[in-house]
């Protein structure tokens, strides 16, 4: 968990350097063109679409992973945007105790309010938002083994569950802190970390939530982490020009 968290903040640090040198070259080029008296501000509003290009990827090299996010924002004003995910994931953990599988679905809405001063029409984000999700999973039991601190019997076998659990929900909020930089003409290279709050689930009976679709892993209490990173394209409806 350190070590991704160590490596997510380098690429964060990496965009928002990208973002700093395409908000200066565009400056330069537009300082050079245009006389400063005669300069416009054009602001575009409209729909950016994509997805987590992690998931995806992460659903080649592990086998015990399958998963696609696809994520949505819509500008509302000059510094918020109403922003979205919805996601689907499969996964089997295999922890020293036991092994499962979690199924599920999950969609989360909420905004984000870009903190970047942007100069001329450069488009690029530095944002902070929150989020309310909501999953519907399920989770079977592959198998378990009996925890035993004594050591006076001999290791005892996996031993074979095959339960499975449906029909389970969950609910939560997440702060959001991320970036967004433009690559080229509407396409965006995007990354955001998450502090996620659990704040109602079903649980099975006789077994627990360790894992949530959208959520990721629930570390036996209230609090997890998540990331993603994103390629968007965005979709220009209206401007705006001062």
């Amino acid at each position: 968990m350190k070590l991704m968290l160590k490596y997510s903040f380098s690429i964060l640090f990496t965009l928002v350097s990208l973002v700093n040198y395409a908000q200066d070259s565009s400056v330069s080029e537009k300082a050079n063109s245009k006389p400063k008296d005669t300069l416009k501000k054009t602001q575009r509003y409209g729909l950016r679409v994509g997805a987590d290009i992690s998931k995806l990827a992460r659903s080649i090299y592990d086998k015990d992973y399958k998963g696609l996010e696809l994520v949505a924002d819509y500008r509302l004003t000059k510094k918020m945007y109403l922003a979205g995910e919805l996601g689907n994931e499969n996964k089997t953990t295999d922890d020293d105790r036991v092994n499962f599988t979690t199924k599920g679905t999950y969609f989360k809405v909420g905004f984000d309010s870009n903190f970047y001063e942007n100069w001329l029409d450069m488009e690029n984000m530095v944002h902070l938002g929150l989020r309310y999700g909501v999953s519907s999973f399920s989770q079977e039991l592959n198998s378990y083994k009996i925890y035993d601190t004594s050591g006076y019997f001999p290791p005892v076998p996996d031993v074979a569950a095959g339960t499975k659990y449906d029909g389970l929900t969950a609910q939560w909020a997440e702060v959001v802190a991320g970036m967004k930089a433009k690559l080229f003409n509407n396409v965006y290279a995007g990354f955001s970390v998450r502090l996620n709050y659990l704040v109602s689930e079903k649980k099975p009976d006789n077994f627990d939530n360790l894992y949530i679709p959208g959520f990721n892993r629930t570390y036996d209490g209230k609090f997890g982490v998540g990331w993603n990173y994103t390629i968007t394209y965005f979709i220009p409806i209206y401007k705006s020009t001062k």
